[in-house]
């Protein structure tokens, strides 16, 4: 793509009110825009990180069986009331009135736009399974989800509006539904080892979704919100609100490994459910002796649009974003010095055309600006790879990586070679 047919342009100075790292570079860098607080748009640079993090988090759920569908986003009052979750949570543990966007229309009827779809996929399941054969089912979607921050902040982080790719997963007994929990957690490890995370799994309270403890995935960062304890030898983790030690103690689980604490920035997580929603929505299947019994369901969340905000917190320097190769917005930053002279013009697009044929997925800076203009826009954008052809490289180009101080030259063999590895 040429650089400057780009929309939007890059800006010099980040927007007044920006605290996060996130908030600060992805709208320097063009990637997003903020309509209003907690509402964003993901332009184009932005939406092809998140497509690149949607697919790596697709393949891996179409790995353990899941099937992609897509549900609707406005809900009827009816269907919340079922297990109380339209009420307040002063009222029901498990109550989302303080979360939910809820409204009536001209003719009375209440709706709220989904924070979450527990119940729209129990009301897909009692329409359409009747026996243990129908089951398990393993479903998910990515939709725009719409939660009541009281005050939405950390740039991308957390929003009113947001997009989340939620699986569910129906099964015939408990054994089954933890037999999958635990492979949804190998599942989403994948993941967020694919997208270059350092990450804990811990065990945390299930807010307004279970009354059980759950699992969250989350990314050791500094200017995370959240605060959690792990061990430095085993696996073991649990999230501030649940732990009752302090640094230092004594791992509870190994006994040999010290309670480390750290921020951390929260990228999924993971819901047994049991069959407290079947119970209350009416969803069983008959066992093979003919006997009625609940679903046993699980709930599984990642954030693609959180996801996008966390790799900038971690993975940047002073001059921009260093993005990870699996999800870059291009493979490769191609720049002309002094372009306008004509055998660099022409090298240049001759460049450009041969990578686009070599299947590399190219932004070219042609735009009239100076070096040093090009150079940190490079640096702000963050492609994993620089590019550049001057008077000085003749017919070869310059290499260099965008977390790398040293430029080499190569020829465009050797280009193409280490772009494809």
């Amino acid at each position: 793509m040429l650089q400057s047919e780009l929309f939007p342009k890059t800006r010099k100075e980040a927007p007044k009110e920006a605290v996060s790292i996130n908030h600060k570079f992805l709208v320097r860098g063009g990637f997003i825009d903020q309509l209003m607080a907690g509402s964003w748009t993901l332009l184009p640079l932005g939406w092809r990180v998140v497509a690149k993090i949607n697919q790596i988090i697709r393949e891996e759920m179409n790995a353990i069986g899941g099937q992609e569908m897509l549900m609707p986003l406005l809900h009827p009052r009816s269907i919340w009331g079922e297990t109380g979750r339209w009420g307040s949570a002063k009222d029901n543990p498990l109550g989302a009135k303080e979360v939910m966007y809820q409204f009536k229309d001209i003719r009375g009827r209440e709706y709220a736009l989904s924070f979450t779809h527990e119940e729209i996929v129990m009301d897909l399941l009692r329409k359409n399974i009747n026996s243990y054969q129908d089951l398990p089912v393993y479903v998910y979607h990515f939709s725009t989800k719409f939660r009541n921050e009281l005050r939405a902040r950390s740039g991308i982080l957390r929003g009113r509006e947001f997009m989340m790719k939620d699986f569910y997963s129906a099964h015939t007994s408990e054994k089954d539904l933890m037999d999958y929990y635990n492979k949804m957690k190998q599942a989403y490890s994948k993941i967020f080892k694919r997208l270059g995370f350092e990450f804990k799994i811990t065990e945390a309270s299930g807010g307004v979704f279970t009354e059980n403890n759950t699992h969250e995935f989350q990314v050791l960062a500094e200017t995370g919100e959240d605060t959690i304890y792990y061990c430095d030898n085993c696996e073991w983790g649990e999230n501030k609100e649940i732990f009752k030690g302090k640094e230092g103690d004594k791992c509870p689980n190994c006994r040999n490994g010290k309670v480390v604490k750290s921020k951390a920035i929260e990228v999924g997580n993971i819901f047994p459910l049991g069959t407290w929603y079947a119970e209350r929505m009416r969803v069983y299947y008959q066992d093979q002796k003919g006997r009625k019994k609940p679903v046993w369901f699980g709930s599984y969340g990642i954030g693609p649009t959180r996801v996008l905000g966390a790799l900038v917190e971690v993975s940047h320097d002073e001059n921009g974003i260093i993005w990870n190769p699996t999800i870059a917005p291009f493979d490769a930053h191609l720049i002309e010095v002094k372009g306008q002279k004509s055998k660099v013009k022409s090298f240049a697009k001759e460049t450009y055309e041969k990578l686009q044929k070599a299947d590399v997925d190219v932004l070219w800076d042609d735009r009239n600006v100076s070096a040093g203009e090009k150079f940190a826009d490079a640096d702000l954008i963050g492609i994993p790879v620089r590019l550049v052809v001057s008077k000085e490289t003749g017919n070869k180009i310059e290499w260099k990586k965008r977390d790398k101080e040293k430029e080499e030259l190569l020829s465009f063999q050797q280009v193409t070679s280490r772009l494809k590895k």
